[in-house]
């Protein structure tokens, strides 16, 4: 595997790989790997001719100072991690490689970062975004490849390469779980051992929502009562739970297939901040 730390013998590298004919597959992350990443490692390497994986902690979709400098580093696991995968290249640069300046470039993507996670981290998805088209630039990607359990973070960069034209196609990887149901995260590193169980009620939570939904359950109750079950486990804070249009991303008050409605939960288990999402139907039907 090779490990470029700096942009230009990295973009150098893939220049040749590009001559050669060969086709690039990104998958960008801010490291901490595990099971999920390796998937979308998977899914790229069965595409593509060269795999780049990024890891970065990316300081610009922070928008709380703490959950930044806690967030897990694990570099040196990382690296092995993707050596066993047999991933072809990781770009692991330090933040000044990536802002060599303080940023001041704000993106707005209306509504679709106003909502769920957009008002609750207000500046995360500009963040997300700026560091994306960053690494879509050095890169040059022919496919790059995210994890549904950010679904709202792939429809921003949907959007964002609709707008500004990149050359590349889009993948969301299924969310991988723990046997229990928990979708495997980063963050799950930050739970202790009593807190990790307690973790699963979103999991939970989004199941009876989408079997009290599937049999034309109400929408305000079936919210009420997702409220309900997270409310009863100690220690643990629901922020919110949404069914929206997986496209656009528009909260719906009636469900319905042509909508393709995605379950979309938020929540504290401590002081650690868990997402997860669910479709409502089957999207292969």
């Amino acid at each position: 595997m090779e490990i470029f730390k700096e942009i230009s013998p990295l973009k150098a590298f893939l220049r040749d790989v590009r001559k050669a004919g060969k086709t690039i597959g990104l998958v960008p992350t801010m490291g901490a790997l595990h099971r999920g990443h390796l998937s979308l490692i998977s899914a790229s390497k069965a595409a593509n001719d060269v795999t780049v994986s990024t890891v970065f902690v990316n300081p610009t979709q922070f928008n709380n100072p703490a959950d930044l400098l806690n967030y897990p580093r694990t570099l040196d696991k990382d690296t092995e991690m993707l050596k066993e995968v047999r991933c072809d290249v990781l770009f692991a640069p330090e933040t000044n490689e990536i802002y060599p300046t303080t940023s001041t470039i704000k993106l707005d993507f209306g509504h679709l970062d106003k909502v769920m996670e957009g008002k609750f981290r207000p500046g995360h998805f500009s963040g997300v975004g700026l560091v994306v088209s960053k690494l879509f630039h050095i890169v040059e990607p022919d496919n790059a490849y995210f994890g549904q359990k950010d679904w709202q973070q792939f429809a921003v960069i949907t959007r964002l390469v609709e707008e500004l034209n990149f050359p590349l196609k889009l993948h969301s990887i299924p969310t991988l779980r723990e046997p229990d149901g928990l979708a495997l995260s980063s963050r799950n590193l930050r739970l202790s051992s009593s807190q990790r169980k307690l973790a699963t009620v979103f999991y939970r939570a989004l199941q009876f929502a989408q079997q009290a939904l599937q049999q034309k359950g109400d929408i305000k109750r079936v919210k009420t009562q997702v409220a309900e079950l997270v409310a009863r486990e100690d220690g643990v804070k629901l922020e919110y739970f949404e069914i929206a249009d997986s496209k656009n991303l528009n909260v719906l008050e009636n469900v319905d297939k042509a909508n393709q409605p995605i379950l979309c939960i938020a929540g504290f288990v401590g002081e650690v901040r868990l997402i997860d999402n669910m479709f409502l139907y089957n999207t292969n039907e």
